[in-house]
This record gives structure tokens, C-alpha cells and sequence, in this order.
């Protein structure tokens, strides 16, 4: 029998709200949350540490809470909620009935260790919303890239919206943060060709070869790429565009970078 929640005045029900609208109790207590079925399986799979999940039964079975955590490596503590709880803690317009509190993981790059001799990166200056942020984890996924690198993040990585706009991809990538200087200093340490997207002294994307040790590397569409990490590009460069703008949003352009890097790589 699972421990059953009533009242929303709980001290774990309190810790959740907290946990769900700010970043500075998730870096004090070290964790977050999670909702859905797809981010659970996704984080126990990415040896994420789950310590607690909340489930409301009227909308998913104990027993499928139980068989969705059985591959967990750690005791996970589980507590049924009421409907009105339930809907109160839930970030999601439509919901799938759990929400799990879970470890935040060390991404500092100097904790970084790559898994291949010949890398391929995709690196993000500054990015704020976190539907972008999302949206390049997702390409990232779907490229299997060996690492994403944010410089100088503007938003929680462990915002519940990065979480939910990655649909869980936050857990299936290898992800690392560090100052701009931080990552140009990694990158060169491990002679890792850096390509920035960039209209200054840019040539063609696809006139590149990306088959060694390469990092794409896209910034802001408001501002772009910082000055630090323009003068440290082994090569700027650009997609040939026909409309009148000069930019698209930048998950988009990573992903025409990334997959241009995986096609030279007999993707």
C-alpha cells in the first residue's frame, strides 16, 4: 500500500510547487520534477536518480507506476495524491497522472568526458526560451550527437518547460554548461574544430568538411554569436538563404548544420 496524500498543505506537496516554479530551490535542494510516463522511462534510462513519484489513480494505476519505475537502480518512494492535488501540481494542460522528483546531475563542463575520438558537438550561446533549448536537444537526439554544450545559459536546464519541450531529451543527450571562455578552452584542449554560424566572415556551410572532431555552434537569433566566440571559429559560416530576412530560428538552422556534419559522416 502506498503512502496517500489529502491535503495540499503537505510539506512534499509544498516542496513540489517550489520545485516547479523556481530555479533557486531546484539548485538548493539539488533536484526537479518531471510529469509523464515517456520523461520517467527516459530519466531512469539516462541513470537519473528518482527519489519520488506522485501519481493520482484515477488517471494511471499504482500498478503501472510500479512497473514504469521496477528498472530503477535506487528506492523510489511513491505516493498517490488526490485529484485536486493532483491538478494543482501539474504543469501540463493535459496531463498522464505522475510526477516524479528527481536528482539534478553535475553538468559543469569540467566534469565533461566525451564518449568518441571524433566527436561532433553542437554548441548553444546564451539561449533563453526554453522551447528553443528544447527544440535543439531534440535535434541533438536525433542526430546522436556526443555532447551539447550551453554557454552561458540564461534558463534553468531543469526548467519543467526545457523538460517538456525536449519531450525528455534532456535525459537521452550528453549535456554540459560552462562559461563562453570555459568551452572555447574544452574545445580547444581536445583540438575540436569550432564552425560558428555567423554572417561575418562566413562562407557556405556545406563547403566544410565536418568528418574530424567538429563543433557546430549557434547563438542567439536576436544577437547571435558573442565576439569571444567569433575570434576563436576555426571557420564562420552560413546558410545560403532567398527570402528577405538573414535568419531563421535557430533550432531550425542547427539542425540543417548538424545534419549536413552526419551526411559527410555516412549518416
Amino acid at each position: 500500500m502506498q503512502h496517500q496524500i489529502k491535503s495540499i498543505q503537505n510539506e512534499k506537496i509544498k516542496l513540489l510547487f517550489q520545485l516547479k516554479e523556481k530555479s533557486r530551490v531546484r539548485k538548493k535542494e539539488k533536484s526537479f520534477i518531471i510529469e509523464g510516463r515517456r520523461e520517467l522511462t527516459l530519466a531512469i534510462h539516462g541513470n537519473y536518480t528518482i527519489t519520488q513519484v506522485y501519481y493520482c489513480s484515477s488517471i494511471i494505476p499504482e500498478s503501472e507506476i510500479l512497473e514504469l519505475i521496477k528498472k530503477s537502480k535506487v528506492q523510489i518512494s511513491v505516493f498517490e495524491v488526490t485529484p485536486e492535488i493532483y491538478q494543482k501540481i501539474a504543469y501540463r494542460s493535459t496531463t498522464e497522472g505522475l510526477i516524479a522528483v528527481v536528482k539534478s546531475k553535475n553538468i559543469d563542463i569540467k566534469n565533461l568526458e566525451l564518449p568518441s575520438k571524433n566527436p561532433l558537438i553542437l554548441v548553444a550561446e546564451a539561449p533563453e526560451k526554453p522551447g528553443n533549448i528544447g527544440a535543439l536537444l531534440r535535434t541533438a537526439d536525433a542526430a546522436q550527437l556526443d555532447a551539447v554544450l550551453i554557454a552561458n545559459p540564461k534558463t534553468d536546464l531543469f526548467n519543467p518547460n526545457v523538460i517538456r519541450s525536449s519531450v525528455g531529451c534532456i535525459f537521452t543527450n550528453t549535456v554540459a554548461t560552462g562559461s563562453t571562455q570555459e568551452i572555447i578552452d574544452f574545445l580547444k584542449q581536445k583540438n575540436i574544430a569550432m564552425y560558428g554560424a555567423a554572417l561575418e566572415a562566413s562562407v557556405n556551410y556545406n563547403t566544410q568538411d565536418y568528418t574530424k572532431p567538429t563543433a557546430i555552434i549557434v547563438g542567439t537569433e536576436a544577437t547571435g554569436l558573442s565576439n569571444t566566440f567569433l575570434s576563436n571559429t576555426n571557420q564562420n559560416i552560413k546558410i545560403p538563404m532567398s527570402g528577405v530576412i538573414d535568419s531563421m530560428n535557430v533550432s531550425v538552422a542547427a539542425g540543417i548544420l548538424i545534419f549536413e556534419a552526419k551526411r559527410q559522416r555516412d549518416f
